[in-house]
């Protein structure tokens, strides 16, 4: 007496669910390169903030404000960078969830079309948002380097003035 098989997906139905399920694969490898740039960036904007604390303390007058203002920044810049990576987090594991509905929905018979395409729209949501959130620090990132007017328009002292003064 023959066992009878259980009702699973024909090879074919499985195998347009792994080809179905590549382009996410690489969306998910977009998203990685995303989250190391936010990372080194993060760690850029981390040193240098360290850099500033310890001028702080050592600072008066017109420079401390500009470092004042400056740490300020950096925590601002902080902030952003971390909401970059936790959205683009967010959309990786949204899209392995669309990877595991479409390989669920192909082996249990049933249809996650919907929750698939609302996971695959969050996705792309959030990692436009980390996107659009990035383009935000880059610019603050660049605003903050102003070059002074005393370093704009220095001038080397001549070296008479300085072996004459000695």
């Amino acid at each position: 007496m023959a066992m009878a098989q259980p009702d699973l997906p024909h090879i074919s139905h499985v195998a347009e669910t792994i080809r179905l399920a590549v382009a996410p694969v690489f969306l998910l490898t977009g998203i990685g390169a995303f989250l190391n740039l936010c990372a080194s960036r993060l760690a850029r904007v981390i040193d240098r903030a360290r850099a500033v604390e310890g001028l702080i303390t050592q600072s008066r007058g017109p420079d401390h404000e500009r470092y004042v203002n400056e740490i300020r920044t950096l925590d601002r810049r902080i902030r952003i960078v971390n909401i970059c990576i936790l959205l683009a987090v967010l959309s990786a594991c949204m899209i392995c969830l669309v990877v595991i509905l479409l390989f669920a929905g192909q082996l249990f018979g049933n249809r996650f079309d919907t929750i698939i395409a609302s996971l695959f729209v969050g996705a792309m949501a959030c990692i436009a948002i980390g996107f659009a959130l990035f383009i935000v620090e880059t610019r603050i990132g660049s605003a903050v380097i102003r070059v002074r007017n005393e370093i704009l328009h220095h001038q080397p002292e001549d070296e008479e003035k300085q072996s004459g003064s000695g």
